[in-house]
């Protein structure tokens, strides 16, 4: 187990004493004094890549790319599975390079707090970790560090983008309009730094994060709020300062800690990777009929067969919101979320008379304002016929929050982001690029407002008012939903809450735009539970994940005309001259400025295709 975060669980008591930290070469309490268990199996989590949202096919034959790690849902389920079975005395919880999202890990914490309330300890074992991780893992009963390990706690650190430099270095002209002062997506196109009202969003926004990670610190660790910020601002710690802080508890080898757990758990311990998970099939390619197998394997079709079984459905809205579809590009549709696949899936589900509840995972920072509205519509035809629970993820701003308008009841965290209701348009003005180019390009025009959409310039006057007026009647309809939905509910009036303000989970609380705290599985609980199911009952995604060669033949034969739905016509979004340019001039700078970069020249695409969007502003956070 390399660079492992072990957590281990005794079964011994109900509840756990309050310990004192100990010295470096012991642990909190005695091994000598917890009861062994025979023969134990301890599961093997990993949290490493990227935490997903959507589960992938069970019954994949084989993965190109590697070892993916499990959705937010598979996970969290394996956990609880743990967390109630008498045979585990133990799991071991790994961290690798992970990019787990601060709403996922306030989840994934409650999940290890219902450990500790099973009277199971939870134990950790690291060379090092971050601020973010420590959040998550300062609830274990004891942390141990190899030798000369370290940790950086040194707070919260994010970067707003801005792009009005490249552009203008490349000869294009933005012309962005917003409806609401703080509706700043537009502004990383049109300036170089932040308004006022954008300065000020991101310093609630970011306070109200820190002050939530630094409160999980002091109580996973018991001590004060005062101490885990001074801890904070002393940043960087090696193992041996760490304990001498109470940061952690132990300094010792992988070894020597696999050494203590053999002594509680029994020599004959065994570590379990494969806990909760379907068995896989083993392919033996040094030999042909191992080949001929894998052939086999592969392009078998999958064998899942539709449950008859009264469930409880997930329909998950993730990435930016695009109009029509992925054109029957599998990848594609993993990269965005298209208004005619999620509305296909809603239609599904209110359809089948099984599905006796819904939850509506919503992990997007918005997009197309008309998918938005046909995204909302269909969560709208699933209420009327049986519970609809939206679950917020990471984000749910903007378009995000427009399709959760269609239900009384909305889950955040804490630390989710959302709101951001506005309206954000506007176009780019490319001729000066072409002409640097050489390229030049004569205007043919009949209509005063018919270059409204051309990059040819920026706009007119009169295009810029016909612009205004459509945004003001889409900001109009946003705000009515979000009155409709939220009523009497909302704390303030519409207008003092909306105007492009985004809020954390806990300020959105407070205002009245969500109901409660919680993640995906308090909705699913919530939902099985108005419609009268059991707290086991099944739990079924819709649409279900296609193995790969189903993914393969949906590419190959484009989407699939069921003969229920028409579609709009639209699929991917093509990419544009700005984001062909850019991205290879990108490749090689640092990879979290990267990412931030992507997300804000793919919101590029998006304004330039949408002649209104429903997006927020691009936030780079760091672990």
């Amino acid at each position: 187990m390399k660079r492992a975060v072990i957590i281990t669980a005794a079964l011994a008591t109900l509840g756990l004493p309050t310990f004192a930290f100990a010295q470096a070469t012991a642990t909190k309490e005695s091994p000598a004094k917890t009861t062994k268990v025979t023969k134990a199996t301890i599961p093997v989590f990993s949290l490493s890549g990227q935490m997903t949202e959507k589960p992938v096919a069970e019954d994949m034959p084989f993965n190109f790319g590697g070892a993916t790690g499990d959705s937010l849902h598979t996970l969290l389920k394996r956990l609880e599975a743990a967390t109630t079975d008498d045979k585990v005395p133990a799991i071991v919880l790994e961290l690798g390079a992970s990019a787990i999202g601060r709403a996922q890990l306030e989840e994934l914490g409650r999940t290890l707090d219902a450990l500790k309330a099973a009277g199971k300890k939870i134990h950790v074992h690291t060379d090092l970790f971050t601020t973010g991780q420590y959040a998550l893992l300062s609830r274990a009963s004891d942390i141990s560090m190899v030798p000369t390990g370290y940790m950086f706690i040194t707070g919260m650190y994010g970067e707003q983008i801005f792009l009005r430099g490249m552009l203008d270095k490349i000869g294009v002209t933005p012309d962005y309009l917003a409806c609401g002062d703080y509706k700043s997506a537009g502004e990383m196109f049109m300036r170089t730094s932040p308004s006022e009202e954008s300065a000020k969003m991101s310093a609630w926004l970011y306070g109200d994060l820190f002050e939530n990670m630094v409160a999980s610190i002091a109580k996973g660790r018991n001590v004060s709020v005062e101490s885990a910020k001074q801890w904070i601002d002393e940043g960087v710690f090696t193992a041996e300062r760490a304990v001498e802080k109470g940061i952690i508890d132990v300094v010792e080898h992988q070894q020597t800690f696999e050494a203590r757990l053999k002594k509680t758990y029994g020599d004959d311990l065994k570590f379990d990777r494969s806990y909760g998970k379907k068995a896989a099939n083993n392919i033996d390619l040094s030999s042909p009929f191992g080949v001929m197998n894998f052939y086999a394997e592969l392009l078998s079709p999958s064998t899942a067969r539709k449950s008859t079984k009264p469930a409880v459905a997930i329909v998950y809205l993730e990435g930016s919101i695009m109009p029509g579809s992925a054109g029957g590009n599998p990848f594609l549709a993993d990269a965005a979320a298209f208004g005619d696949v999620i509305r296909k899936a809603l239609d599904e589900v209110a359809d089948d008379d099984t599905v006796k509840a819904v939850v509506f995972r919503v992990n997007s920072p918005g997009g197309s304002a008309v998918a938005s509205e046909v995204i909302l519509n269909a969560a709208k035809r699933v209420a009327a016929k049986k519970p609809l629970i939206v679950s917020m993820g990471n984000v749910a701003a903007s378009g995000g929050y427009y399709v959760a308008c269609g239900t009384d009841t909305i889950f955040a965290e804490e630390s989710t982001i959302t709101g951001s209701i506005g309206v954000v348009a506007g176009k780019f003005g490319t001729s000066a690029l072409w002409n640097k180019l050489g390229i030049t390009f004569t205007p043919i025009q009949y209509g005063k407002n018919a270059a409204m959409l051309s990059t040819a310039d920026v706009f007119s006057d009169s295009e810029r008012a016909a612009m205004q007026s459509y945004m003001d009647e889409v900001y109009e309809v946003f705000k009515g939903h979000v009155t409709t939905a939220r009523g009497e509910l909302l704390k303030k009036p519409i207008d003092e809450i909306a105007g492009g303000r985004v809020y954390t989970g806990k300020q959105a609380l407070e205002l009245g735009l969500v109901d409660k705290i919680g993640g995906l599985h308090d909705a699913i609980a919530v939902a099985a539970a108005k419609a009268g199911l059991p707290e086991d009952c099944e739990v079924r995604v819709v649409p279900r994940p296609k193995n790969f060669m189903e993914a393969l033949m949906s590419d190959i034969s484009g989407p699939k005309d069921d003969g229920k739905h028409l579609s709009l016509g639209m699929s991917q979004v093509s990419m544009s001259p700005i984001l062909d340019v850019a991205l290879p001039l990108l490749k090689n700078l640092d990879p979290a400025r990267v990412t931030a970069i992507k997300h804000a020249l793919l919101q590029m695409a998006v304004l330039q295709h949408e002649n209104a969007s429903l997006t927020m502003p691009v936030f780079s956070l760091a672990p």
